[in-house]
C-alpha cells in the first residue's frame, strides 16, 4: 500500500510531482485545528508550513502518522514533545534559504543607506520639482563601499552576508558563540567582542536566531554603542528591544534602522512608520524566492520519504523518537 501524505499549504508543483511517484498526495490548504484534528488519522506522513500549527491535541489523533515534515528551518509550530512521545518523526530542512536572505539582507542595508525606498516613495507623490531640489537635500545620503560591517550570527547566513559585503568593499568583523575559521580565512572576517563589533562597526546585521540567550540581545545599553550607525535585522524580531530603537532614532543616535522581522508579527501600526528617511521596513519575507520555495520543498520531500524508507534523516529535530519507535518501525517504502 502507498503512504497517504498530506501537504497543508501550497507548495511548489515540481517536489509535488517528485512526491507522487511514491506516495498518494492530498492538499489540505491550511485547515483549522479542528478540521486537522477530524482527518489526521488517516495519513501516514504530512508537510507543514510555519503557517500550519501542529499542537499536541492534532498529534493524539494522529493513529497512522509516521512523519512530520516541516517546510521551513524552524519547527516551533510543531508540538515536537507529543510527536516524540507518539513515536512520530519531525525534520526541518536547512541552508536552503541562506543565499536568498544574506542577498535580502545586503538588499536592505543597500536600501537604507542610499534612501532607495524613501525616494521610490517621493517621485511616486509627485514631489520631485527640481534636480536642484535633490541635489541639496540628500547630500547626507551614503555608500556601503568603504564601511566596516559587524555581522553578529556567522552561521550559514551569516557567512553568505560577508561573502557579499566583501565583493563590495567592506571590512567584515563578526561576533558568534564560537570562532569561525573557514569565513575569516575566506574574507579577512575579524572575529571581536560583542559589544566591539557594535562599537567599531559602521553597519551591524543581526543573523542570529530566536533564543533565550539572544532575547533583546540589542537592548537600550547597546543601542548606546550604535550612535551614528546603522542596525540591519533579517534575523528575528525578538533580538532587539523595539522601544530602545524608536527612541534611539527619535533622538538622532541611531542613523538608521533596516529590518524584516518585527516583535509581534503581523505589523498593522508601528511607531517606526513615522521614520520613513531613517528606516526600511519589510513583512518578513527575506527567504521569499521561487527558487528558494522550490528547494525548501524538495528537501522536505526528501526528508519525508527518507523517514518513510526506514532512515533517519539528518535534519531529524527530535533524535530521542529513535528510542520509542526505530527506523524499521516506520518502514513503508
Amino acid at each position: 500500500m502507498r503512504p497517504r501524505v498530506a501537504v497543508l499549504f501550497k507548495m511548489k508543483s515540481r517536489p509535488v510531482e517528485e512526491l507522487k511517484k511514491y506516495a498518494d498526495v492530498e492538499f489540505i490548504l491550511y485547515p483549522s485545528v479542528g478540521e486537522l484534528k477530524e482527518i489526521i488519522g488517516e495519513f501516514d506522513g504530512v508537510i507543514v508550513s510555519p503557517l500550519n500549527p501542529f499542537p499536541r491535541e492534532v498529534i493524539e489523533r494522529a493513529e497512522r502518522l509516521k512523519v512530520i515534515s516541516c517546510h521551513s528551518a524552524g519547527y516551533d509550530h510543531v508540538d515536537v514533545d507529543a510527536a516524540t512521545e507518539k513515536g512520530i518523526y519531525v525534520t526541518k530542512v536547512s541552508g536552503v534559504l541562506s543565499e536568498a536572505v544574506a542577498e535580502f539582507a545586503v538588499g536592505l542595508t543597500i536600501a537604507l543607506l542610499r534612501k532607495i525606498a524613501y525616494t521610490d516613495k517621493l517621485i511616486r507623490s509627485g514631489k520631485w520639482e527640481s534636480h536642484a531640489m535633490i541635489w541639496s537635500e540628500f547630500k547626507e545620503i551614503e555608500t556601503v563601499y568603504g564601511k566596516r560591517v559587524g555581522i553578529l550570527g556567522m552561521g550559514a547566513i551569516g557567512k553568505a552576508i560577508a561573502r557579499r559585503m566583501k565583493a563590495m568593499g567592506t571590512e567584515i568583523l563578526y561576533w558568534s558563540r564560537s570562532r569561525k575559521e573557514d569565513i575569516e580565512k575566506e574574507v579577512g572576517a575579524v572575529y571581536r567582542p560583542l559589544e566591539d563589533v557594535l562599537r567599531e562597526s559602521d553597519i551591524v546585521i543581526l543573523a542570529l536566531p530566536s533564543t533565550p540567550e539572544t532575547y533583546h540581545i540589542i537592548n537600550e545599553e547597546r543601542v548606546k554603542l550604535l550612535e551614528g550607525k546603522y542596525l540591519v535585522n533579517i534575523g528575528r524580531g525578538t533580538l532587539v528591544d523595539e522601544e530602545a530603537i524608536v527612541k534611539a532614532i527619535e533622538e538622532g543616535k541611531l542613523k538608521g534602522y533596516a529590518t524584516d522581522v518585527y516583535e509581534k508579527e503581523p505589523v498593522q501600526e508601528h511607531e517606526l512608520f513615522e521614520y520613513e528617511w531613517e528606516t526600511v521596513l519589510t513583512p518578513h519575507h527575506a527567504g521569499l524566492s521561487r527558487e528558494a520555495m522550490e528547494d525548501m520543498g524538495f528537501q522536505a520531500v526528501k526528508n519525508l520519504l527518507a523517514v518513510l524508507r526506514g532512515e533517519i534523516p539528518g535534519d531529524l529535530v527530535n533524535r530521542d523518537v529513535v528510542k520509542i519507535r526505530p527506523p524499521e518501525g516506520v518502514k513503508m517504502l
